[in-house]
């Protein structure tokens, strides 16, 4: 048995995600049975467009908040928190530590 390399880690949107399962259902013309599941999922939580997602992902990265990464971006994005509890919730699972006054510059974007 052949020895699997990770050679980068990306992390994967839910427009990103969707946008792939409707690239493989077309190719396929029918997805698997946890890819459907998937596609289940991700329709019914997945609201914003790809440019859409792009755009407010690029407004996060402008604000230059130091040690928030793309996963962690990402992860805002995919949630998309209404108020700094929320926010504070979604960015537990992650060992970062970001101030008030980001947290309120990162909900004020995504209330735009």
């Amino acid at each position: 048995m052949s020895k699997v390399e990770v050679l980068e880690k990306i992390p994967v949107s839910l427009p990103e995600l969707k946008s792939e399962l409707t690239a493989i259902e077309k190719r396929d013309s029918e997805l698997g049975f946890r890819a459907g599941k998937t596609k289940e999922y991700v329709n019914a939580f997945a609201d914003l467009s790809k440019t859409a997602f792009s755009d407010l992902k690029k407004q996060l990265d402008a604000l230059q908040i130091p040690r928030l990464k793309e996963d962690h971006i990402v992860k805002i994005l995919d949630v998309r928190p209404k108020s700094v509890d929320e926010l504070n919730v979604v960015l537990q699972g992650y060992t970062l530590t970001v101030s008030k006054e980001n947290m309120k510059s990162i909900i004020d974007v995504l209330n735009k």
